[in-house]
């Protein structure tokens, strides 16, 4: 059942023709009419389906006006590297020890990040962390020996850009309270990391067949992008 502070929101707005960003996230933020500070959000449909084979879509983007929220950030390490993850604020960091506590299911952190010596103790961990997208990935920046960098992209507004089996991805640009310049930075940022991508695969036709933009508890908007993609 709908609430009374949605039904209050704009309908069929699927139907309004495509604004580019900066046009339309005056209307995005309009819809926030919750107590909270909403997200704002994007959903990509991506042409997925190619005759060889599906396109699989995984790498990370720093958002240069961050995300608005506070990642929880865990390292798994040689003794000697502890103290430089301790003094990068990292918010869990040790090797063995912390191995068996991500074993026994103790998975309070967001980011997992390990150095390419203690990758082998955590590939054994796949089912554990596999689901969860915690896994380390040298692609994602997540498996390095330059703990300090991972750590502080990790909370400085790094997220991931993965697709699922139907060609979606979905993630978040930042907040209600962001100013707007902020926003479409952060979403030219994802465009710009989309582009690089691309250049890497081998599809047939465009890569980008819509985008989407809505805040958490809004309605969504068709994006209409400056150039093919």
């Amino acid at each position: 059942m709908k609430s009374k502070r949605f039904k209050k929101l704009p309908v069929e707005t699927n139907k309004l023709n495509p604004e580019t960003i900066d046009k339309i996230l005056s209307a995005v933020k309009s819809n926030c009419t919750t107590k909270f500070d909403e997200s704002i959000d994007l959903s990509f449909r991506i042409n997925n389906k190619q005759k060889k084979n599906e396109i699989n879509l995984r790498t990370v983007v720093n958002l240069p006006g961050g995300t608005g929220k506070t990642v929880k950030v865990a390292v798994v390490c040689e003794d000697n590297k502890i103290d430089e993850a301790k003094k990068a604020n990292v918010d869990m960091v040790g090797g063995d020890d912390l191995v068996d506590k991500i074993k026994n299911g103790e998975l309070n952190f967001e980011k997992l990040i390990c150095t390419p010596s203690m990758m082998v103790k955590l590939s054994k961990l796949g089912k554990i962390l596999g689901p969860k997208g915690l896994m380390p990935n040298p692609k994602l920046g997540t498996v390095t020996n330059d703990i300090s960098k991972a750590i502080m992209e990790a909370k400085a507004g790094q997220v991931e850009i993965r697709n699922d089996k139907d060609g979606n991805i979905g993630l978040s640009i930042g907040k209600k309270s962001f100013d707007d310049d902020k926003i479409i930075k952060n979403y030219n940022a994802v465009i710009e990391a989309l582009e690089k991508e691309k250049s890497n695969l081998t599809i047939k036709g465009d890569l980008i067949k819509q985008v989407f933009i809505t805040s958490s508890m809004g309605v969504s908007y068709k994006i209409k992008m400056e150039k093919s993609l």
